[in-house]
């Protein structure tokens, strides 16, 4: 018997008692490949030296000094590293303790910087479908994922959304890929237009589609247009980066690649490493003259917000993948990764697309490969997968076909930094055993 109030009431956990690397170690002994980093988080591995130095030498000075009292070093530091990293001299950076945090941070200054300057009336968060920017009321609001939203839809807030840009199930058949990236994206100035410009505060995003839909990439100048219909109707325009941030796709912000700079950008799960709780909000300089101008200020805080020991594992993290380049091994290893997947997998009857950036990659599963099929139970069938490779000593992060249309029944890997080629090997020969007791060979 356990006195947890648990994710699922239902379902017997294993004990973790011990990491190491890429590995994590349960109450029986039992060795388990992480190849999802728990939800995109274990960026440096378990138990990384680097990082448990710097929390044991803070801890050795101070644990906590609440914020609105005292600032702190680690805090400066990171807000430093942060800000040189986004490339906009003036950017603050906000801290508090996890993905939703942050977004419900980003949602509140979209919000009180129209005040700010004088436009209360813009209080829409326009959104994507098959997105998740966390469970607080808010981020969970702004979120397009029906089965996250479901318990709580008639409380939620009902915000417009748009269509993500998802080619392997939106474009047609005799698209390009800039026209499909023109039409997608041109959804969000329909829905502007619709909603009335004036009434809209900010557009929020994920570079690259985390859980909700699994490592799903716009197509090259998608968000280019995003960018620039945000600018012409005068929108915020908000990057979630809590997973697809802190260098899992190759570069440190998700958002270089696409070569724009988003208004707001969050930060989370690799940026503490799993180590400590931590993540950011990051503001431009704009945003952040017009809140140093305003006599009103920022109106939000947390307690454990900057929290000096969570910092000080963020500026271990953030300095050991600089300084060991482990940008360029993301980039290497990722498409290591996804070459595997695809010589492994790419041929199977329920495999129906393999995709990704970086080491954040994914296989959808469907019913029918040329129909491309949803599968018919995915919530369902995305447990046996996850428990089948929990049995065979493998982590990966599963997703279930969602109840509106049934889409996206896919596993998510998004591994350590530190990964090897024999993880790639052992990987795939987990994965293997795994999709031949769900689906057969």
């Amino acid at each position: 018997m356990t006195s947890v109030f648990s994710r699922d009431l239902h379902h017997a956990y294993p004990i973790a008692v011990g990491g190491n690397g890429m590995y994590l170690y349960d109450q029986q002994g039992r060795e388990y490949l992480d190849m999802c980093g728990g939800a995109a988080v274990s960026c440096l591995g378990h138990q990384h030296p680097a990082v448990i130095d710097a929390i044991q030498h803070q801890l050795g000075k101070m644990a906590f000094a609440h914020t609105s009292f005292f600032s702190n070093e680690p805090q400066e530091q990171l807000a430093g590293l942060l800000v040189n990293a986004f490339g906009d001299k003036g950017t603050l950076a906000y801290f508090s303790n996890g993905g939703s945090e942050a977004n419900e941070t980003a949602l509140k200054v979209a919000w009180q910087y129209w005040q700010a300057i004088g436009k209360p009336e813009k209080t829409k968060i326009i959104s994507r479908t098959h997105s998740y920017h966390g469970n607080t009321f808010g981020a969970l609001s702004a979120s397009g994922h029906p089965a996250r939203r479901a318990v709580l839809s008639h409380v939620l807030c009902d915000w417009p959304r748009i269509g993500p840009c998802y080619a392997y199930r939106y474009q047609k058949k005799d698209e390009t890929e800039e026209d499909y990236a023109d039409r997608a994206a041109g959804q969000l100035e329909q829905e502007i237009l619709r909603q009335g410009t004036n009434t809209i505060a900010a557009f929020i995003a994920e570079p690259v589609v985390g859980a909700s839909l699994g490592a799903v990439c716009a197509y090259n100048g998608y968000f280019k247009k995003i960018r620039a219909i945000c600018d012409r109707h005068d929108i915020l325009f908000i990057a979630d980066e809590v997973m697809c941030g802190t260098g899992r796709t190759g570069t440190f912000f998700a958002h270089e690649q696409e070569g724009i700079r988003p208004d707001i950008v969050t930060l989370a799960k690799g940026l503490g490493g799993g180590f400590q709780p931590l993540a950011a909000t990051i503001v431009n300089s704009q945003i952040a003259n017009t809140f140093i101008s305003s006599t009103a200020g920022f109106a939000h805080g947390h307690t454990y917000g900057g929290h000096a020991a969570a910092c000080s594992a963020g500026v271990a993290v953030l300095k050991t993948i600089k300084q060991q380049d482990m940008l360029s091994g993301v980039r290497h290893n990722g498409a290591a990764l996804k070459t595997a997947l695809k010589v492994a997998f790419a041929d199977h009857p329920n495999v129906g697309d393999i995709r990704g950036r970086g080491l954040l990659q994914a296989i959808e599963f469907v019913e029918d490969k040329d129909k491309k099929t949803p599968i018919a139970d995915g919530s369902k069938v995305a447990k046996l997968l996850k428990d089948s490779a929990m049995k065979h000593g493998l982590m990966c992060y599963p997703g279930g076909g969602n109840p509106v249309d049934g889409l996206n029944c896919h596993i998510l890997l998004a591994p350590p930094y530190i990964m090897e080629e024999s993880h790639i090997d052992e990987a795939i020969a987990k994965l293997t055993a795994t999709i031949t007791e769900v689906f057969g060979a």
